[in-house]
């Protein structure tokens, strides 16, 4: 008996891998590439997201710290507030009475000066609150309101006492 070889139109079935074979070390490399690389950019995006919290937060807190200085503001006689000096810095401790270590976190100064086009009648009073983010950077916000003899606060003052 002769044996003959199969027909080429035949397909021939497809060569399985030994049991024993593995990733050849190109494939392994670049495997490893891929993946330092997305570990690596997920640490930045998240270092970013932290900082930016991290400003909000702090922000947050600036326009909590400006609102308390107003409201407090709002309750003086006009004869207080033509009172104050022109430039003052502002104790934040009584507004961060639960927790102390926020207050010195963050430095407030107020000023206030007489309006030049109205002169005993408006004052215009900015606070400035600056602070430093958990990367070092120094931000600031201000915050800046007119104050007119017989306003809004004579209302609420009349009735306080």
């Amino acid at each position: 008996m002769q044996l003959h070889p199969p027909p080429r139109s035949e397909a021939l079935p497809p060569r399985r891998r030994r049991p024993d074979s593995g990733f050849t070390i190109l494939e392994v490399a670049m495997a490893s590439f891929v993946m330092a690389f997305g570990i690596a950019s997920s640490i930045l995006a998240m270092q970013s997201g932290f900082r930016s919290i991290d400003v909000a937060r702090g922000t947050t807190l600036a326009s909590q710290i400006m609102q308390s200085e107003i409201e407090r503001l709002r309750l003086k006689s006009w004869a207080e507030i033509v009172a104050l000096p022109e430039k003052a810095a502002v104790d934040v401790t009584t507004m961060f009475s639960a927790n102390p270590a926020i207050a010195s976190q963050f430095s407030v100064v107020r000023t206030s000066v007489e309006d030049g086009s109205r002169p005993g009648e408006v004052r215009f009073i900015t606070l400035y609150v600056t602070w430093r983010s958990a990367d070092g950077l120094s931000h600031t916000r201000s915050f800046r309101t007119m104050y007119a003899k017989n306003g809004l606060y004579d209302y609420y003052y009349t009735l306080a006492h």
